[in-house]
């Protein structure tokens, strides 16, 4: 009787099966650090569960977007990190009013990274969003940040894998 092998890399050393990483952020890093986080009086959410969340709006902080966040390894590999996106409080209108139109698939926005990205540390820096599958949250698709830029558009090695949790 044969017997089921896990197939690892030879780059890297990691299961084969690790080299396609989602990491999603529960909540936006200032919203994580306030005492009451997102139940605080006042706050609006797209859902209750902030796990599936796109939209919120936190009073004394910011309205958010949650938005992808992609980065090329090598190998083909890609990581994805589901982040949320500062946002003016009259662009979480405009989105919360189209986000289930067709003219969603239009919708571009301007924000700050609200999750510190590792292993880049890159936080709080300007990124520019925009719908690339009216089926997904808007995608980070470009930054006027060197470090962010970098994460957008460079490949990196697909062993930063392993710094993650």
């Amino acid at each position: 009787m044969g017997s089921w092998k896990q197939h690892t890399c030879t780059m890297c050393g990691l299961p084969a099966t690790e080299h396609e990483r989602d990491v999603r952020f529960r909540l936006p890093d200032p919203v994580l650090d306030s005492p009451e986080q997102h139940l605080v009086e006042g706050s609006w959410l797209s859902n209750p569960d902030p796990n599936v969340a796109t939209l919120m709006q936190i009073p004394g902080i910011s309205p958010f977007v949650r938005a992808l966040l992609p980065v090329r390894l090598d190998g083909g590999h890609m990581l994805r990190y589901g982040v949320w996106i500062a946002i003016h409080p009259d662009d979480i209108q405009r989105a919360a009013s189209i986000w289930n139109q067709p003219e969603y698939s239009e919708l571009k926005l301007t924000g700050y990274l609200a999750n510190r990205i590792e292993p880049w540390g890159v936080f709080a820096v300007p990124v520019d969003l925009a719908v690339l599958d009216p089926d997904h949250t808007p995608y980070c698709v470009s930054s006027p940040d060197h470090e962010l830029s970098d994460v957008l558009t460079k490949e990196w090695p697909h062993s930063i894998l392993a710094s993650l949790p």
